[in-house]
């Protein structure tokens, strides 16, 4: 009778133990990664329409913000906002307290 090498034992205990040890507990089924995977690119899409609506609101804000400096710059506000020579009136004062 012949005697079995120790490499061929060797080797049919680790598949013993391997068998024994069952499937590997991250391998998730493919419908289940598939799943996982849609998720991630549905995430992605829907960041990305929030990224576009907030670009857009910054841009119009921006817009609005230059439109309003235009209208305080312009000619008929201009006297009230030149104040050289002329002293600061601070509405919260006493009337009384005034020069």
């Amino acid at each position: 009778m012949t005697c079995p090498s120790t490499s061929s034992v060797g080797l049919i205990f680790l598949l013993i133990g391997y068998v024994a040890a069952g499937p590997e507990p991250d391998m998730r089924p493919r419908a289940v990664r598939s799943s996982a995977c849609q998720e991630h690119m549905s995430l992605h899409n829907r960041l990305d329409v929030v990224e576009k609506k907030v670009e857009d609101t910054v841009d119009k804000l921006e817009v609005e913000l230059a439109a309003l400096l235009d209208a305080i710059e312009a000619p008929e506000w201009r006297p009230l906002l030149d104040n050289e020579g002329k002293t600061t009136v601070d509405i919260l004062e006493d009337p009384g307290q005034r020069s």
